[in-house]
């Protein structure tokens, strides 16, 4: 087994980035509606796209494909795009994110607080959640100055009308913390760490 960050630098510089990501759309689609008809309740898939597939001119067509062949509902996948890649090109990015949030397809910035976003542009991207980066999140309970940017992020993204979901949660004094501030959702290693299909499915059940 391979971790992906050994890999996905590779992958993006030589295209195959492309294909691989459809690959990953395709099953996390097929994945979540196979969930589905095997009776548990309707939920959200987040997929990852990198910077190679959002400029691809093909990804809304292929989304749609995909979509359409898994039979899962659109209301059913989530698409996270990175802070530094919404800030590229950011008239093209604000159209394709404005022709995927028509689609009805949840948009959410990842890694928030990494990159240098303008808020004016903030503002103007259809997105519904931002997801603060686990580098803020690890040492909250001890470090001020990551607690303070935490408080900020979520102020600030409450105060746009979106959703904050913080990365990296794996103890209960981080997740008592974003609690008190108000924060949306949280993932992590606390919750679970990575589960195979099978393994996940059982643990959804048993929840």
């Amino acid at each position: 087994m391979l971790s992906p960050f050994e890999f996905i630098e590779v992958a993006e510089e030589s295209g195959l980035i492309v294909p691989i990501g459809l690959w990953v759309l395709s099953e996390a689609c097929r994945q979540n509606r196979a969930w589905q008809k095997a009776g548990l309740a309707k939920m959200r898939v987040n997929v990852n796209l990198s910077a190679v597939q959002f400029r691809d001119p093909k990804l809304v067509a292929d989304i749609r494909k995909v979509l359409k062949q898994t039979g899962l509902d659109v209301s059913c996948l989530s698409l996270e795009i990175t802070e530094s890649l919404l800030m590229e090109h950011v008239d093209k990015t604000t159209e394709m994110l404005n022709e995927l949030d028509q689609m009805g397809i949840e948009l959410a910035i990842d890694d928030f607080g990494t990159g240098y976003s303008s808020l004016g542009y903030l503002k103007r991207f259809p997105v519904s959640k931002v997801k603060i980066d686990r580098s803020f999140v690890r040492d909250i309970h001890c470090d001020p100055e990551d607690a303070a940017i935490v408080r900020a992020v979520i102020a600030l993204g409450h105060g746009l009308g979106r959703k904050v979901v913080a990365e990296g949660v794996e103890t209960e004094d981080q997740l008592s913390y974003l609690r008190e501030q108000g924060c949306d959702e949280v993932q992590g290693y606390f919750f679970s760490r990575p589960l195979a299909a099978d393994d996940c499915e059982a643990y959804l059940r048993n929840r």
